[in-house]
């Protein structure tokens, strides 16, 4: 078999459990006001990176950058935290891009802070750390990419940050 005749492999299609409905999830994205992206990269190739700067210059969030690996790199002129309990405040939202076996610790990080949101991106799913979160009281999104459903919901949030 060629390596080309492989099926590719593809994220897991989202399901309708892994996220709250619309009206929810706008509520979420608009009373939000702070987002810590767990696993940016400070390199411009990485989808971590192209969602932070997004989120930097389309969405009103600040937005922390969190990897102990970039050092002294930087994101449009933010720079790295080394873990979500170093930020100066607390994340309204915690994005997660991280393997799934990595997403518990990021998990007890979100809830040892005091975060309202558990976020895993696109093709991240764990139903443990999930759970761990909900159990918390966090609100919990899988399989989502935040650009994506901010976009998407941009006319909802839009109204809800109005009323």
């Amino acid at each position: 078999m060629d390596t080309f005749d492989a099926e590719p492999e593809a994220c897991p299609m989202p399901l309708p459990t892994q996220a709250p409905p619309d009206e929810e999830l706008a509520l979420i994205l608009a009373r939000s006001r702070t987002v810590a992206v767990v696993g940016a990269s400070p390199r411009p190739t990485r989808t971590s990176h192209a969602i932070s700067v997004w989120l930097m210059e389309n969405t009103r969030y600040e937005v922390f950058l969190v990897n102990p690996m970039a050092g002294e790199e930087d994101i449009e002129g933010h720079g790295f935290y080394a873990d979500v309990r170093d930020l100066p405040v607390t994340p309204d939202i915690v994005v997660a891009f991280r393997r799934a076996e990595d997403i518990p610790p990021v998990a007890d990080a979100a809830i040892a802070c005091d975060a309202a949101v558990l976020w895993m991106q696109l093709g991240i799913e764990n139903e443990q750390a999930a759970a761990l979160a909900r159990a918390a009281g966090l609100d919990v999104i899988q399989n989502r990419c935040i650009k994506v459903e901010y976009a998407r919901l941009k006319n909802e949030i839009d109204a809800l940050q109005v009323s």
